[in-house]
């Protein structure tokens, strides 16, 4: 990969990964909710969904699924399901104040890092990301491993920049000492925003089923 290749891909790779939805809003939760230390199992979660992604591109499987309709409508009305599950959860726990409950006793790592891998997978931005980067950045006559010892430390890098930053803007609200009101006003909002994620998921799929 030439020098400006991987500068395109770098700043295509920088607005794929920094535009708001369903993993900034989870990032910035998480962060509310546990700090930034512990909310950067959430991150490595992202992260480990991104590393799948790039392998699956490479190896040609996210182009089979977004050919087949069936998978891809399957995927999201999953996603679709589980976004708004997780915003009516998350609104519900949004009344709790930040040092009670699950809290306090703190939030297992593996769920942590599972919430945000599944979240990233079932984002159909996932799927059209990977195959516009694949598509457009891969060179044919060259070997792909030779392009992906370039292309995937550049991409999680990147990745983890930015939603450690989403991260840790949500630990610094966490810190602030916001009125109880305020407090839950933010966490709603963001609890808000997964399930409209989830309902505009949906309805994109509904086109498919008529």
């Amino acid at each position: 990969m030439t020098l400006q290749a991987w500068l395109v891909f770098a700043g295509f790779w920088v607005l794929f990964v920094t535009s708001p939805g369903p993993n900034a809003a989870n990032c910035i939760l998480t962060g509310m909710t546990h700090g930034f230390r512990r909310a950067l199992w959430g991150v490595l979660g992202i992260l480990s969904q991104a590393a799948l992604f790039l392998g699956l591109s490479a190896a040609g499987v996210t182009a089979l699924i977004a050919a087949s309709p069936t998978a891809f409508l399957v995927g999201k009305l999953a996603g679709a399901a589980l976004l708004v599950w997780l915003g009516l959860r998350n609104w519900r726990r949004a009344a709790r104040p930040l040092g009670e409950a699950d809290v306090a006793q703190g939030e297992a790592a593996r769920a942590i890092w599972l919430r945000a891998f599944l979240v990233a997978t079932i984002n159909p931005k996932s799927v059209a990301g990977y195959l516009a980067a694949f598509s457009q950045f891969v060179m044919e006559d060259v070997p792909i491993a030779q392009q992906m010892i370039v292309i995937v430390p550049t991409a999680l890098t990147i990745t983890f920049l930015s939603y450690a930053t989403y991260t840790g803007l949500g630990a610094w609200l966490g810190r602030r000492a916001l009125s109880a009101l305020a407090n839950v006003a933010i966490r709603r909002l963001l609890a808000g925003c997964f399930i409209f994620y989830g309902l505009a998921l949906g309805a994109s799929a509904i086109p498919t089923l008529l």
